[in-house]
Parts: C-alpha cells; structure tokens; sequence
C-alpha cells in the first residue's frame, strides 16, 4: 500500500484547524507529515487517553485497524468493563483518509507517530480528545515522557491522561 499524500493530510488539516485553534486561542495542532498505512494497520493497545464517555468504564482498550478493497479501514475497537477479565465492548466501524464515519464524522488526527510505527497519538485541534497508542501493552516510561513533553508543547492538558490498564504477558 502507498504512502498517504502529505498533500491530501495538508488540506485536511488547512480546512478544519482555522477556527478552532483561533476560536480557543490554541497554537495550530501540528500531524505527522506523512503516514505509510500499511504500517499503520494492524492492533494498537490504548496506553492511556483523555477520558471520554463513550469509553466510560473501559480497561484493556485495544483498536485493530484492516485495509479494505475499497480504500477504507475497517476499525474495531475493543474494551473490557470495569475489570480485565470483564465483559468485552465492541464498536465496529469503518474510517477512510483523514475522516471516520457510518453513523458520525470525527477527526483522526496523527499527531506522533514513532519511527518504526512503535506508537501513535492520536488528537484533535480542540486537544479534547486524546489517545497514545503502542504496539504492546505497555510503553516505556522515557518514551512516554517524551510524548507527553511533546503534546504539552502542542497546547495538551497532559495532566488529563488518564493510563489505560492492560494485561500483562500479551
């Protein structure tokens, strides 16, 4: 699979940044330049997220990410409730470049992304939505600082992430 266009990623971000980072006073949210989805896919362990009520009561938070024929992703979310041996959550959908939808839009923002797609952070120009991602279960904590130094940068109330428990031993 090729490399999304840094072009097509560029006027997603020009058109939709504009009023809220004024409106909010908030300097623009820089994304990656440039990400390889066939990299990207795969399954992304939640690290930790700023909270939201669509995941009330979700540990064990996982995305798994699978190219279609058509140029889409399928996207199936997964948690568990209240506890790691708790019953599991679904939410299935599917997203295209830039934009998730089928029943609502929402923007996917990559705004890190480690060199050998060892993690992701995932954001929004309002910094209301949040999630750092990684390939395992559990991040080392000098990375994650690193992260955390660079969303603080990026107009982040880091002090809001909350870290997401996972099993141990995946």
């Amino acid at each position: 699979m090729k490399p999304l266009l840094p072009l097509l990623l560029a006027l997603a971000v020009a058109a939709c940044t504009t009023s809220t980072t004024q409106r909010l006073h908030l300097p623009e949210l820089r994304t990656v330049a440039q990400v390889d989805l066939g990299r990207y896919v795969g399954q992304w362990y939640e690290i930790a997220a700023f909270p939201q009520s669509f995941q009330r009561d979700c540990t064990a938070s996982t995305a798994t990410y699978t190219p279609r024929a058509d140029g889409t992703i399928d996207v199936l979310n997964r948690c568990r409730l209240k506890a790691i041996d708790g019953p599991e959550k679904l939410a299935q959908g599917r997203a295209r470049v830039v934009s998730f939808f089928r029943p609502f839009w929402g923007d996917y923002w990559i705004i890190d992304l480690g060199a050998d797609y060892e993690y992701a952070v995932v954001g929004h120009p309002s910094r209301d939505y949040l999630w750092i991602l990684g390939r395992a279960p559990t991040m080392d904590a000098q990375v994650f600082a690193g992260i955390v130094s660079r969303l603080t940068a990026q107009g982040y109330e880091t002090q809001r992430l909350v870290r997401t428990t996972q099993p141990l031993g995946h």
